[in-house]
């Protein structure tokens, strides 16, 4: 195969994937991109960086399809749920803000997608803010707040209690999240063992080994339980 990728020119993720097969790979980033490649010989495969905006993929898949008719795509996209489902929600709540806060570094580049979304869906006023020091001060009436998929639950948290809104906080929910990662051996162990050390000091076995139901357990939880 002769792959198009779509993905960022400089990001590391496009930039370590284009590494794997150099003298296969195309890299674009929109569907005119597509149009102005070079003919392919052979069969044409599309890949996605996993962080890109839903409609930066949507346009280049289209055009790509266009000009190579039986081109081959991932049976599942490639695009990461949490960028996808966070720029869904963002649709359905810009409409309604008259500012909206965008969690995240500027070298991310979901959170730069988050961003860029949220002028085309016409918000009138947009900051990205990587700390509560960075809000500005002249944010008034709705205020909507979304971040980066790696923004850490308690910057996202310190945000809403420093907007502190006179009206009350509504989440804006377009999916039930229930993808499952199980996360490795070493951490399982660690849960399993903090599980073990809550048992004893409550005045159970040593011994017992508890089942650890890790779907509802998130990385912060498991943190806070370290610091404890």
């Amino acid at each position: 195969y002769q792959i198009v990728y779509v993905g960022h020119q400089g990001h590391e993720e496009a930039v370590g994937t284009m590494a794997v097969a150099p003298d296969a790979m195309h890299r674009v980033e929109s569907a005119e991109d597509v149009r102005a490649l070079a003919d392919i010989d052979g069969p044409v495969a599309v890949l996605a960086q996993t962080t890109l905006s839903h409609r930066d993929w949507a346009g280049a898949l289209d055009a790509s399809r266009e000009r190579w008719p039986e081109v081959w795509v991932p049976g599942r996209s490639d695009l990461c749920f949490a960028t996808t489902n966070r720029q869904s929600a963002l649709m359905e709540m810009a409409p309604r803000c008259d500012a909206i806060v965008v969690i995240g570094s500027a070298n991310s580049s979901n959170t730069r997608a988050l961003e860029k979304l949220a002028h085309e869906a016409g918000c009138p006023a947009v900051y990205r803010v990587n700390s509560v020091d960075e809000l500005p001060a002249e944010l008034h009436g709705v205020v909507g707040v979304t971040a980066g998929a790696s923004a850490p639950e308690e910057l996202v948290e310190a945000v809403i209690r420093t907007l502190d809104p006179r009206d009350g906080v509504e989440e804006v929910r377009i999916t039930d999240e229930d993808e499952y990662f199980p996360p490795p051996r070493n951490i399982r162990d660690l849960q399993a063992a903090i599980e073990v050390a809550a048992t004893v000091v409550a005045g159970g076995s040593l011994t017992a080994r508890p089942a650890v139901d890790d779907r509802g357990i998130a990385a912060s939880d498991v943190l806070e339980a370290l610091r404890a």
